[in-house]
């Protein structure tokens, strides 16, 4: 039987000698190459570590590896939950959207926000949005905010949120010069929830008495306490309170209904405003149509559109049964539709968080 020839050796370690462990091989038949010393760098030249990689580059988010939010609601928290969730299909788009929503409302602030509720038209739900607004605000919040009654016609606030008006505003203006702390302040306010309400002087005699003055000085009062201030306004324009308002507000939410009047009204609001010298507060408004009362015959896609080109938001509250009754407000009684509306005005309103404060 024939020998195979021997392998050429030259070949076989230019094709195998690579996989060998150890220090490298060279091919046996070519010398290996002068080893070339390396030069030393200097101390100060050496190279060294990344001074600039502080801790913040191990964030949490940085090192834990990307997993699908748990869902908290219908078919997907049900299969989440049975297999113990080792199947995740993941937040619904309705979950998703209301964590968006969340985390706008959450954003930071630093001192104090002021938010006037207003419309020159009574009965389109104006107290029941600064109530809403309040609570959707403290709720999902970790800092304060405090809802003040400046109609000087016997408001209703306190009543539709609380229940109790038996200290006003009106003692807190008496005693004012002695109010220095958090606890001084928390005798003359109701509690919903974690919102502070400051109830209004439930005597329209006595009420034509708040002034331009002495709401400003009750708005600075709560500025050193409270991060946001939401004034629910009478339906005038021109008495002493409102100027006073316009004068403090950070930011305003214009009340309409999408009818006629109601639409026609709001509009005349932001008229006003632009033609007293507040056109930089109806830029940045957020206007909302109180959906109570609604005809078919109305083109209500043609008044969000007029609102839409005017204001920096528009919020739709769809009709509720329950803030239909004009009783107290109870968020955990709201349809979800009407929560998530409120939900949205709240982010809305704290998009203006980081926009430098007016003078």
């Amino acid at each position: 039987m024939a020998r195979r020839p021997e392998p050429d050796p030259t070949t076989w370690w230019a094709r195998y000698g690579h996989r060998l462990e150890g220090p490298p091989v060279t091919n046996p038949a070519q010398p290996p190459a002068p080893e070339v010393p390396r030069p030393e760098l200097p101390r100060s030249e050496a190279p060294r570590g990344n001074p600039g990689a502080a801790a913040a580059d191990l964030r949490e988010d940085t090192m834990l590896r990307a997993r699908p939010d748990r869902p908290r609601t219908g078919w997907r928290r049900a299969l989440y939950d049975v297999t113990g969730g080792r199947v995740n299909p993941g937040p619904s788009d309705a979950e998703e959207l209301r964590s968006g929503l969340l985390a706008r409302v959450r954003a930071p602030l630093a001192g104090a926000h002021r938010v006037a509720v207003m419309s020159v038209k009574g009965g389109v739900g104006k107290t029941t949005v600064a109530a809403c607004l309040g609570q959707a605000l403290a709720e999902h919040r970790g800092d304060r905010a405090v809802v003040l009654d400046a109609n000087p016609d016997a408001g209703t606030l306190a009543d539709r949120l609380t229940g109790d008006s038996r200290i006003t505003v009106r003692e807190l203006l008496n005693d004012l010069d002695s109010v220095g702390t958090w606890t001084d302040v928390s005798r003359y306010t109701s509690l919903a929830g974690r919102l502070q309400v400051l109830a209004s002087e439930q005597d329209p005699a006595s009420g034509e008495a708040f002034s331009r003055d002495e709401y400003e000085r009750v708005v600075d009062l709560l500025g050193r306490f409270f991060n946001i201030i939401i004034t629910d306004s009478g339906t005038g324009m021109v008495h002493s309170t409102m100027q006073g308002t316009l004068a403090r507000a950070d930011s305003v939410v214009v009340v309409g209904a999408p009818t006629v009047d109601g639409a026609g009204r709001a509009s005349k609001t932001l008229d006003w405003l632009v033609a007293h010298g507040h056109g930089d507060l109806v830029r940045d408004a957020v206007v909302v149509l109180s959906c109570d009362r609604r005809s078919a015959e109305v083109d209500a896609a043609r008044i969000r559109e007029h609102f839409v080109q005017r204001v920096r938001g528009v919020v739709e509250v769809p009709h509720d049964p329950h803030l239909a009754t004009g009783g107290r407000v109870d968020p955990a009684r709201l349809r979800p539709a009407t929560a998530d509306a409120f939900l949205e005005l709240g982010a809305l309103v704290a998009d203006a968080f980081d926009v430098r404060r007016r003078d």
